[in-house]
């Protein structure tokens, strides 16, 4: 008899059920490394299923595009709903009902991370916890986050961390996941690290947030608190901001977070002496 297969990410619990579904998660990159041991004491805190009759939406709230993808997100009678629909293939949806994700369509590799992705954060944003377009950066035990627009350099400058600062090591290159707890602020690595394939279910205390700038010449300041929230805000997922229930979750995170960690801005080139600038300023007194 086999085994349930239980994902854990964040501390958060879930499963997917359907066997089609269940061979198209394991076919992903990553996520293996975040399943827990098959002893059959896990019980999952929500579950993706597959779902027969897409519904409709009640209202339509957002339309964006991920690479050729246009993705259509609004509100169900029940819940959420999200369509992914790719120029030259099937769509597919993802919605919720209760503690439950429901998928329908056509299960491309491509399609099923993001919905995924995004069905993961429907059920876990009001619990504390938001994945962050970033890249994450350990040292001496803690986390460091760099923000940015696609472009920016997050990439670059931590594998300038990776180059330069003995002791520094790369956590996720696209989506770590940070999660408010008694504990305080921990940032967890995610089956979904981008271009980079990082997949390392670990967690850290946070120890600051870097939102970087190119500029001709490298400069680091410390943000005020509403300054630090509009460097984070564009990092959680933007479909949330047109649900007020989601929303609420990420506004409540992000202020955790603005509370306990500070926020920095890097103006900088891409090189050497601006990942040296960032960790003596994130980490006085250490100079690497």
């Amino acid at each position: 008899m086999n085994q349930e297969k239980i994902y854990c990410i964040a501390g958060h619990r879930w499963k997917v059920e359907g066997a089609g579904w269940q061979q198209a998660l394991e076919a992903l990159g990553g996520f293996r490394h975040f399943l827990l041991p098959a002893d059959g004491t896990a019980v999952p805190d929500f579950v993706f299923r597959a779902g027969i009759m897409v519904p409709s939406f009640r209202q339509m709230l957002y339309t964006f595009q991920y690479e050729d993808i246009r993705c259509l997100f609004g509100q169900t009678a029940e819940g959420v709903l999200l369509e992914l629909c790719p120029a030259d293939e099937p769509r597919l949806c993802c919605w919720t009902e209760g503690e439950a994700v429901f998928l329908a369509g056509h299960p491309s590799p491509r399609l099923l991370r993001f919905a995924l992705w995004m069905g993961y954060g429907f059920q876990t944003v009001r619990k504390d916890t938001v994945a962050l377009h970033s890249s994450c950066i350990v040292y001496r035990g803690k986390a460091v986050l760099f923000l940015g627009e696609s472009g920016t350099g997050k990439s670059t400058h931590t594998r300038l961390w990776s180059t330069c600062i003995e002791g520094s090591e790369l956590l996720n290159d696209d989506s770590p996941v940070v999660r408010c707890g008694p504990d305080g602020i921990r940032v967890y690595g995610s089956p979904w690290s981008g271009k980079t394939p990082c997949y390392k279910c670990e967690s850290y205390p946070l120890a600051g947030c870097v939102r970087l700038v190119q500029a001709p010449s490298n400069r680091m300041e410390r943000l005020p608190v509403v300054p630090a929230f509009a460097a984070l805000h564009p990092s959680a997922p933007p479909a949330f901001a047109y649900c007020a229930a989601l929303y609420d979750g990420v506004c409540h995170t992000l202020s955790a977070l603005l509370a306990a960690v500070p926020v920095f801005r890097l103006y900088c080139r891409p090189d050497e002496e601006a990942a040296r600038l960032a960790c003596r300023t994130l980490f006085p007194g250490d100079e690497p």
